[in-house]
């Protein structure tokens, strides 16, 4: 008894130790241009594509067009005003990467003979606890065939050129102390109250929503051990979130540090899935289930393998060569940008900047006029403009 005493006291010393975690959110959104069209079906010369924690929201692309909602509570909670000016902007960013794509493969020595893309990908990351948000990080960065080209240092309002051929657009951008300025006040205002507001919206929404986990259990040859047998039981498709889920072996829970979880994540309806594995002998006799609790049962499901069956299955062996099976390249497109509070885009190429800068800050204006209060930034810019053009 006596030696039990400080095993307790540890249990407890740790438990005050460790601080509670918020919940990580994140906005992302990525475009995606192309130097030309490949004539597939599903993939096009620009797409964009908004996401939250992960999850697509919005979707354009060059053929409709139109930007359209990917969750039902988008649909539902935002106006019609919203799509038609996120159109407007997906419509402009679109020719800016017609253009810019020419550039940065004038840069890099490369022709129209081979397919080039070149993408950004800009939004911000947030711990939500107890009500409140905490800013993460924010970012804003350009790649050119799966390599970085260019990104902004949030900390040191500055951009970042990994490669030479960067390093005139860097110098460019960051001449213009007006424009970063106004690009971390976006990744770091903007965005997150944009992050929050559909945070809200799609919280509100899932309020209505209480479904129960659909479970499943099923077996495998062990990748690493053929005289093994993998079994995997999987919750899928609940609200809310919280689930408790348990393998056991003659009805006596397994120690985690023994299973391989998935951990609770996300479907794209807005419901989440969980999944648990554990391997065993191939022979062994044991009964094994898997054990579910949820807000929405009035009794815990229990999920059982048949052992008799798992000894005599018989997996067959994968094919030699069999290609994988490939997601559609229009599911798997990149993210996007905020339709109506996008941080301006300065052009890449050597002259013209002045241009650039004065038409994407017309275009911001015009968006989000409801919500910035830019009056200031908007006579700094007309001075920076008029700078700009004595110095050319």
């Amino acid at each position: 008894m006596m030696g039990a005493a400080p095993a307790v006291c540890v249990v407890v010393l740790c438990g005050l130790l460790v601080p509670a975690l918020g919940d990580k959110h994140s906005l992302y959104y990525i475009y995606t241009a192309l130097s030309k069209d490949v004539a597939l079906p599903g993939i096009y010369e620009f797409t964009a594509l908004g996401l939250l924690d992960d999850l697509a929201i919005d979707y354009y692309n060059s053929k409709e067009q139109v930007k359209v909602p990917k969750q039902d509570w988008m649909r539902e909670k935002l106006q019609p005003d919203y799509w038609d000016k996120g159109t407007q902007s997906r419509k402009s960013k679109e020719q800016w990467f017609k253009v810019n794509v020419d550039i940065v493969m004038q840069r890099m020595g490369h022709n129209q003979t081979d397919l080039h893309v070149l993408q950004w990908r800009h939004g911000c990351e947030i711990e939500e606890a107890d009500g409140k948000h905490e800013f993460l990080k924010g970012v804003s960065d350009y790649g050119y065939d799966g390599s970085d080209f260019l990104s902004f240092d949030n900390d040191n309002v500055r951009w970042i050129a990994p490669v030479p051929e960067a390093l005139p657009t860097k110098r460019k951008w960051d001449d213009v102390a007006i424009l970063n300025q106004y690009t971390k006040g976006y990744l770091e205002r903007e965005c997150v109250d944009w992050l929050t507001k559909f945070l809200e919206y799609r919280k509100e929404s899932l309020k209505k929503l209480s479904a129960p986990p659909d479970v499943h259990v099923f077996e495998k040859k062990s990748e690493t051990d053929m005289k093994k047998l993998t079994l995997t039981c999987l919750a899928t498709g609940f609200y809310p979130k919280d689930v408790v889920m348990s393998l056991r072996k003659s009805k006596s829970s397994l120690p985690e540090h023994l299973l391989t979880s998935s951990g609770v994540r996300p479907n794209d309806d807005g419901t989440y899935q969980l999944r648990k594995s554990v391997e065993i002998q191939e022979d062994e006799a044991a009964d094994y289930d898997c054990y579910v609790t949820h807000s929405t049962f009035e009794e815990p499901i229990t999920k059982k393998w048949d052992t008799d069956m798992l000894k005599f299955t018989v997996h067959p062996p994968k094919e030699a060569g069999k290609p994988l099976i490939k997601v559609p390249q229009a599911e798997i497109q990149p993210r996007e940008e905020l339709p109506d509070c996008d941080p301006p885009q300065p052009k890449i190429e050597e002259m013209g900047i002045e241009h650039q800068l004065l038409q994407e800050v017309s275009a911001i204006r015009q968006v989000q006029e409801e919500l910035l209060k830019i009056e200031r930034e908007r006579l700094e810019l007309e001075k920076e403009k008029q700078k700009l053009k004595e110095e050319v």
